[in-house]
C-alpha cells in the first residue's frame, strides 16, 4: 500500500474536467464572470480528486488568498460573536473564509495583529471602529483589497464603514433618562475607556444631559475588562461617592447586568431607588426580571453587511455608491427605568 500518495494538482483537475489550467485556476480562485457550467464541471473534478488549493503558496507568490482578516476587540460577550456570525453567513457559498485576531481595545495591539495578518495576503480586511494608529492607516493605505470598519459611523472611513452612530446612542440614553424624570445620573465604563466607541457614547450623553439642565453627577471608569462583576464593582463605587444617584447608564449590558445584581443584593429597588440602562440589547438581559432597559444594536446585520461588501468588492461587482452604511438603533424600555 502506498502510504504517501501523490497529491492532486490543479493540472489534474483541469485534465479531468477537460478545461485549461487557467480556467480551472479561475474557478478555484472564485474569479468573476465564470459560467455556471464551467464552475460545476471544475468543482466536481476537484471534489473527485480531493483537490484543495494551497492558499499559503498563493500568498507567497504575492496573490491574494481567500482569507478575510477580521480584527475585533474581544470575544468575551455576545457582541462580536454576533458580528462574526453575520460575516460568516455573508461569505457562505464563496471560497472566502474569515480569520480572527483580537486587539483587546488596544490600538497598538491591533496594529501588530494587522501587520501579521497582512503577511497572509488576505483578500479583505474588517476592523472594529474608525480610530487606528498612524502605522495601521499607513499599512492599509497600501492594501489593495476592500477594507470595512464596523460598529461606528461617526467619522471618516478608510474605505467602507458599517455600523451605528455612537453620538445618536448616547443622546438617546440621556433623553430617555431625563424624560423618565431622573436628574442625578451617573455612568460606569470599563477597559479604561480604551473602547473609543463607549467614550463617544458617554461624551454624547453628557453633552445632552448638560443641554437638558441635568449634568452628569459623576462617572466611574474601571480599568478591567468588561464583565458583570466589574459592573457591580462600578455601581458600588458610585454609591459610595454619592448615595443620592437615581440613575446609572453603563458602557454595555454586561456591566449593567452586574450593576442590577449588586443593587438587588443590597436591597435597592430598581428602578425606584436607582434606574439602570445598558447598551447592545443582549438576549440574556431581556430574560431577567426586571428586564434591562438598553439600546438594541443590529450586530448580526452589521456583520452580514460587512461580509456582503467584502464579497461584492472582491467579485468585481459594480462600484458601491455609499461608503458608509448607517444602521438603526432601538431603545428597548424594560423594567429598570
Amino acid at each position: 500500500m502506498n502510504k504517501n500518495p501523490r497529491k492532486s494538482t490543479l493540472k489534474d483537475v483541469a485534465a479531468l474536467s477537460g478545461v485549461s489550467v487557467i480556467s480551472a485556476s479561475r474557478v478555484m480562485r472564485n474569479a468573476p464572470n465564470i459560467s455556471k457550467a464551467l464552475r460545476e464541471k471544475v468543482e466536481e473534478a476537484a471534489k473527485t480528486l480531493g483537490y484543495q488549493r494551497n492558499r499559503i503558496a498563493g500568498s507567497l507568490r504575492g496573490q491574494a488568498t481567500e482569507l478575510v482578516a477580521v480584527i475585533v476587540p474581544s470575544m468575551s460577550n455576545h457582541v462580536f460573536p454576533n458580528i462574526m456570525d453575520g460575516i460568516d453567513d455573508a461569505l457562505e457559498g464563496s471560497q472566502l473564509r474569515q480569520v480572527l485576531g483580537m486587539s483587546k481595545y488596544d490600538a497598538a495591539t491591533e496594529e501588530a495583529v494587522l501587520r501579521d495578518m497582512l503577511t497572509w495576503n488576505p483578500a479583505g480586511v474588517i476592523l472594529s471602529g474608525l480610530e487606528h494608529t498612524d502605522a495601521t492607516r499607513e499599512m492599509l493605505a497600501h492594501f489593495s483589497g476592500p477594507i470595512v470598519e464596523v460598529m461606528d459611523v461617526d467619522g471618516d472611513a478608510l474605505d467602507l464603514a458599517v455600523g451605528v452612530s455612537m453620538k445618536e446612542s448616547g443622546t438617546l440614553i440621556a433623553r430617555h433618562l431625563f424624560e423618565e424624570g431622573y436628574r442625578r445620573i451617573a455612568y460606569v465604563g470599563a477597559w479604561g475607556e480604551r473602547d473609543i466607541r463607549s467614550l463617544k457614547r458617554r461624551v454624547a450623553a453628557e453633552a445632552e444631559l448638560e443641554r437638558l439642565g441635568a449634568p452628569l453627577v459623576t462617572s466611574v471608569i474601571m480599568n478591567e475588562a468588561s464583565s458583570p462583576q466589574i459592573g457591580a464593582d462600578g455601581v458600588k463605587q458610585l454609591l459610595a461617592i454619592d448615595r443620592n444617584i437615581d440613575a446609572v447608564f453603563f458602557a454595555n449590558d454586561d456591566l449593567a447586568l452586574g450593576g442590577l445584581f449588586y443593587c438587588q443584593a443590597q436591597g435597592l429597588d430598581v428602578p425606584n431607588d436607582v434606574a439602570l440602562v445598558g447598551y447592545n440589547g443582549l438576549d440574556i438581559c431581556q430574560s431577567i426580571s426586571p428586564r434591562l432597559t438598553t439600546i438594541l444594536t443590529p450586530r448580526y446585520e452589521i456583520g452580514r453587511r460587512a461580509g456582503d461588501l467584502i464579497r461584492a468588492r472582491i467579485s468585481g461587482a459594480d462600484a458601491i455608491s455609499d461608503r458608509t452604511s448607517h444602521l438603526d438603533i432601538q431603545l428597548l424600555k424594560g423594567g429598570t427605568t
